[in-house]
């Protein structure tokens, strides 16, 4: 706003100081000017002066010849705007100017008007002028300066809304629009007759600047006000922020401490043999679904099912022929369970024994912390993560004792008949994600298992053992009182000791034993 006054100023200032001094006929057009407007605003009918000083006072002055002569060239100015009005040029008359004076064409000033007219502008007026001209400019900016403090003040007082504030800074804003009108009308009265003793209507130069400095650090201070308002509100976001974290944090530290006590009091709480047996049921129904998988790739690729399971356990004469499927289950149940008795399954070089060597006070609840992050985990993506961890080993370990190279190359080599030959497990969706599945249930039983104290024990009965209703389970649940007496053919799943609890391992009986 200030860059737009000043340009407009400094357009004006000339223009201003030359028409007061030229008559009624000025007065006319200086009540067109308006010192806010922009220097670049195209206006029409605007009169272009240029004011040269006058030449020094000497006798060719005084002399008749020289009034009564024509205007020097350098004395004069010739005007001719071209007024642009419906795309029209209007020339204007052409106006002479000398001196402080305008004079229309055709007539010429009498000598002693041109006398006294220059010993007024060059003896009184310039001393003067230059000395109230400063006044002026230095009453106008401060003035201006003021308008802009109420200005400020007139926005700042919406957000949050002031009433009052808006009140005071409009009665402002008129007060310094009306001390400008006043400036104005003392100037022009003053150029029409500066020996009139007028009453200033502002106050010396040096008052001016310091109102002028007050309104701008009044503006400061409005500004400096605002931003402080600012930073109090971010501040208190920082507070209402930082208290929530404070909750958030306090909220973690119980769930934490809950968690804790949890998992130190679990062994009383949750490891019953309940519980196992919930998790037992859940991996032997992995081992059924994975070994279903297996047989039928199997079937598919021309394999004899038969001859395989009596390769497995021969001399078992089976009920039906669909039970040779009741090999392959143990098969791969017992290769899944094989160094349960192990802590973490055998994969580090300390091994310790679970059937009485390992007490639960030396690792504390260790397996339990191991379980918990097991199960709050997907299988599939521990595999892909951490290729490298406990699980992934006993992945691989376990399907290398489980997938025999032979039975690899034959099973997993060309399906469909057009597919090309698949490198490992991990090249068959279903297949892996069924074994995956099953070796983390697996794990799971086996971290659940060491968790106990004392450590859950494993079993499993030896062929041809004579059936026990106290350690074995049929599996196919078919047996009836009869007078011979059953053995087993052998172990579908092993059987497990929790303290004095017997989860009875499932067999398949074969054969018999003729009573005494």
């Amino acid at each position: 706003m200030f860059q737009k006054f000043a340009l407009a100023f400094k357009a004006k200032t000339f223009e201003l100081f030359a028409d007061e001094n030229g008559g009624e006929n000025c007065d006319l057009d200086f009540e067109g000017i308006s010192l806010l407007d922009s220097a670049d605003e195209v206006i029409t009918g605007q009169r272009v002066v240029v004011i040269k000083p006058d030449s020094l006072v000497d006798s060719s002055v005084d002399s008749p010849h020289s009034t009564a002569s024509a205007p020097q060239k350098s004395d004069t100015l010739l005007t001719q705007p071209i007024l642009k009005e419906e795309g029209k040029k209007i020339d204007a008359p052409i106006v002479k100017h000398h001196g402080n004076n305008i004079v229309s064409p055709g007539k010429q000033l009498p000598v002693a008007t041109l006398r006294r007219s220059k010993t007024v502008s060059e003896l009184e007026l310039p001393a003067l002028s230059r000395q109230m001209l400063q006044i002026f400019i230095t009453s106008i900016f401060a003035t201006v300066s003021s308008f802009e403090a109420s200005y400020l003040q007139l926005q700042t007082a919406h957000d949050p809304f002031d009433e009052e504030s808006i009140k005071s800074a409009d009665k402002a804003l008129v007060h310094n629009l009306q001390r400008l009108s006043d400036i104005k009308q003392f100037y022009r009265k003053f150029c029409k007759n500066p020996e009139l003793g007028l009453e200033l209507p502002f106050g010396s130069c040096l008052e001016a600047q310091v109102q002028e400095n007050q309104n701008k650090l009044r503006t400061l201070g409005m500004v400096s006000d605002r931003l402080q308002l600012e930073m109090d509100q971010k501040e208190g976001e920082v507070q209402t922020l930082r208290k929530k974290l404070g909750e958030i944090q306090g909220n973690n530290l119980k769930l934490s401490k809950r968690l804790s006590d949890r998992i130190n009091t679990s062994c009383e709480i949750s490891l019953t043999v309940r519980v196992f047996n919930s998790v037992l049921h859940d991996a032997c129904r992995a081992i059924n679904v994975f070994s279903k998988i297996l047989t039928s790739l199997m079937r598919r690729v021309g394999w004899d099912l038969k001859l395989a399971a009596n390769s497995v356990y021969c001399n078992v004469a089976y009920a039906e022929e669909e039970h040779i499927q009741y090999a392959f289950l143990s098969y791969v149940s017992l290769v899944m369970f094989r160094g349960f008795d192990l802590e973490n399954f055998g994969l580090n070089e300390n091994l310790v024994l679970c059937n009485g060597n390992y007490s639960y006070s030396e690792k504390g609840n260790t397996s339990l912390r191991g379980l918990l992050e097991h199960v709050s985990s997907n299988p599939m993506e521990i595999l892909s993560m951490d290729p490298n961890c406990d699980f992934s080993r006993f992945c691989e370990k376990k399907y290398q004792e489980l997938i025999h190279p032979t039975l690899e190359s034959s099973v997993f080599s060309n399906i469909d008949g057009n597919e090309a030959v698949l490198i490992s497990w991990r090249s068959t969706t279903l297949f892996y994600k069924s074994f995956v599945e099953m070796s983390s249930s697996v794990w799971t039983l086996h971290k659940l298992g060491f968790s106990f104290d004392p450590v859950v024990e494993i079993f499993q009965l030896e062929n041809g053992t004579e059936y026990s209703m106290v350690y074995m389970e049929d599996a196919v649940r078919s047996i009836e009182p009869s007078r011979v007496r059953l053995r087993v053919g052998f172990t579908v799943v092993p059987g497990f000791k929790i303290g004095s609890t017997i989860l009875q391992s499932k067999v398949y009986m074969s054969g018999s034993i003729p009573e005494s």
